[in-house]
């Protein structure tokens, strides 16, 4: 049995920016869904623990495989941090492959252990099920806020909401919670478990390679759901393949576009407008 096979390249993950502390502008996600808790020691008056140096040093330390480390150990510090409590940080994925993706990054001290060992931990399995939920809940409003104007099943809930006497509760509108993948890679490519949410349409100027496609449209991506493994899952010799030279199909329609990742790309621009509409 060869290698096992991972989502990107050792060239890609070389070419990483490390991530980048806050600055002063925010996107518009960050802006409509950040509601981060205040930093407790720095609204109590106390000294920061970690001086400007010391925070440095502790990023510098990183490798780009270790890139998300960052943002358990000092989530107050980044602009991608959406959420950040006791059990795990919420972040923007730095090279998303769907219009809305997010990571679900645990802080448990096995948050370094590959997730079928992790996950072993009922506890740990537990808490991240509640993050991946809220994870799930921040991509739903992030959805209906980019594309509930366009979407058919909204309209009824739109026209309630801007009636001049708007009725205490509003019709259900799309469930955008269906709209929703997520799941572990088989073969993480980041040393720190993560687990991706993320809109289904699978449209992103970082989805460049069909290993970036397929790893989240095979088993390769393997939902919370199946957790924990059993040492016989036949889960455990996923990342082995073949799942990344499989044809190439559209995630929507079922067209096979064989490995012709430009034309899968443009298609799924295609399948994106059509899909926001419903």
């Amino acid at each position: 049995m060869g290698a096992p096979q991972e989502a990107i390249t050792e060239d890609e993950i070389v070419g990483m920016e490390l991530p980048t502390t806050k600055t002063s502008s925010k996107n518009a996600f960050t802006e409509l869904m950040s509601k981060k808790p205040i930093n407790p020691e720095k609204s109590s008056g106390k000294p920061d623990k970690h001086s400007s140096s010391d925070k440095s040093k502790a990023k510098m330390s990183y490798d780009r495989r270790d890139g998300l480390g960052v943002y358990t150990a000092d989530p107050y510090a980044y602009d991608r941090v959406l959420f950040n409590n006791e059990n795990a940080v919420i972040i923007q994925d730095m090279f998303p492959k769907s219009s809305v993706h997010l990571l679900v990054l645990p802080k448990s001290k096995r948050n370094v252990l590959h997730p079928f060992k992790a996950f072993e931990d009922p506890q740990l399995l537990a808490d991240i099920k509640l993050e991946v939920e809220r994870a799930k809940q921040m991509v739903a409003s992030e959805l209906r806020r980019k594309y509930g104007q366009f979407s058919k099943s909204e309209q009824a809930r739109i026209r309630a909401r801007d009636a001049d006497d708007p009725p205490d509760v509003l019709p259900v509108g799309r469930d955008w919670m269906k709209e929703i993948i997520t799941g572990i890679h088989a073969v993480p490519s980041m040393n720190h478990l993560h687990v991706h949410v993320m809109s289904r349409d699978m449209v992103n100027d970082c989805l460049t390679r069909s290993a970036h496609y397929n790893s989240f449209q095979t088993s390769f991506l393997v939902p919370l759901e199946k957790f924990p493994l059993p040492e016989d899952d036949p889960v455990r010799q996923i990342g082995y393949g073949p799942w990344h030279t499989v044809d190439l199909v559209c995630w929507r329609c079922k067209k096979n576009f064989s490995n012709k990742v430009t034309k899968l790309k443009a298609h799924l621009v295609e399948e994106h407008d059509q899909w926001k509409r419903e």
